[in-house]
């Protein structure tokens, strides 16, 4: 099923095989072009040596032309550990190499930004930002990947310190701001306003936590996060640092007990951690209610079934429709944020661009499109925009 609306769905109707999966993956997803050739003894003594060495003692005197004459500034470190890849879990750095793959192939197609693939054979912490510190000079930013919660919390946060570059963990960030994105295009289709609705987040680990944040940056009436024990509520016993910190900013109501307490009356519910959700607890959700049912590769209700009740489905697969998709938000955040020369990523570039996606589906807004589509190539420059303009803002650039 494909969305309506939008001009560049593809159709999905035949399945992909799995002939065709491999075969696409064979060798790698990944290869470096030259835009300059190098066909002749004159070019060869230009693009190395000799000639190289005047680039370098140039650098050497004045360290800054390194953005202007080696690729650094426009190259991205894609690094996981491989812990928390996609809904597979912990298969460890090798296997995880074919998604951070995927991931440099995103950032040249959409982004135009050059990325290097870094699976680390290690989960500590100390060794992963020691590691990325000594990289430094090689990158101009770091989109961390696919690590576990809680440790990605910690890891975030100490790069951001020891690092004076860009880092982001997508599977937090770029999820937020879809998510963010998506539900001012459900909000327009239902006519509600953030500020009059009360979000479920079922799921409080990297993208819970991180959506649940943004939410509230974004004005959001309440959001009530739960996770495998059920509500997070300030004085709950059992929960991690993070969890009891983000208890004290959620659950305005109060609320007690688990997703049934959670759900009814609620206004939205988004679903992160990859459980099920019975029909009859949507049916107990407010009037023109809207589900994103965000768990690959099953979502927690299926969306015909969640359309019985809710006014708005969305889902994280591209074959319904409203694909939330991190792909919409991290090429063009990083480009941003390179394209302005940021040191960091703020909130408010974050906010920007959940704004500039919204903004792209705005014309043609209905139940089945509140997101542009995942391909859509307009969404990538108009999120760079959007994002160098608020580093400038908040003086980071």
């Amino acid at each position: 099923m494909t969305a309506v609306n939008d001009p560049l769905a593809t159709d999905l109707s035949t399945p992909v095989t799995d002939d065709e999966i491999f075969l696409a993956h064979e060798g790698g997803k990944l290869d470096i072009s030259v835009p300059r050739s190098i066909t002749d003894s004159r070019a060869l003594s230009i693009a190395y040596t000799p000639g190289v060495a005047k680039v370098s003692r140039a650098i050497a005197q004045d360290a800054s032309l390194v953005t202007k004459y080696t690729w650094t500034s426009r190259l991205v470190a894609v690094v996981s550990d491989g812990t928390a890849v996609l809904g597979l879990g912990d298969i460890g750095p090798r296997a995880s190499l074919p998604v951070m793959e995927g991931k440099a192939a995103l950032f040249k197609t959409f982004g135009g930004l050059n990325s290097i693939p870094l699976v680390l054979d290690t989960t500590d912490v100390d060794e992963i930002v020691e590691t990325l510190v000594r990289l430094r000079p090689s990158f101009g930013a770091v989109n961390l990947e696919d690590v576990a919660a809680p440790r990605c919390f910690e890891l975030e946060k100490r790069l951001i310190e020891a690092l004076d570059c860009p880092v982001m963990h997508d599977d937090q960030h770029g999820t937020a701001i879809i998510l963010l994105a998506a539900l001012r295009g459900a909000n327009a289709v239902r006519d509600k306003a953030m500020a009059d609705q009360r979000i479920v987040i079922a799921g409080a680990g990297a993208s819970g936590v991180a959506c649940a944040n943004i939410l509230l940056s974004a004005g959001a009436g309440d959001v009530t996060v739960l996770d495998s024990r059920g509500i997070l509520h300030d004085g709950r016993d059992g929960m991690n640092p993070v969890k009891a910190e983000l208890a004290t900013r959620t659950n305005k109501a109060g609320l007690r007990g688990g997703i049934a307490e959670a759900m009814k009356g609620a206004d939205v519910f988004v679903g992160l951690s990859g459980s099920t959700i019975a029909e009859d607890l949507v049916a107990t959700m407010a009037g023109d209610s809207a589900v994103f049912a965000l768990s690959n590769p099953d979502p927690e209700i299926l969306p015909d079934v969640a359309r019985r009740h809710a006014a708005v489905v969305a889902t994280g697969r591209s074959d319904y429709p409203n694909q939330i998709n991190n792909s919409l938000a991290f090429p063009g955040v990083f480009r941003g944020a390179l394209d302005a020369g940021a040191r960091r990523i703020t909130e408010h570039m974050k906010l920007a661009a959940a704004e500039a996606i919204a903004a792209v589906a705005a014309e043609d807004l209905s139940a089945d499109y509140i997101v542009p589509s995942a391909v859509d190539p307009r969404v990538a420059p108009e999120v760079a925009a959007a994002v160098a303009r608020a580093a400038k803002e908040d003086g980071v650039a």
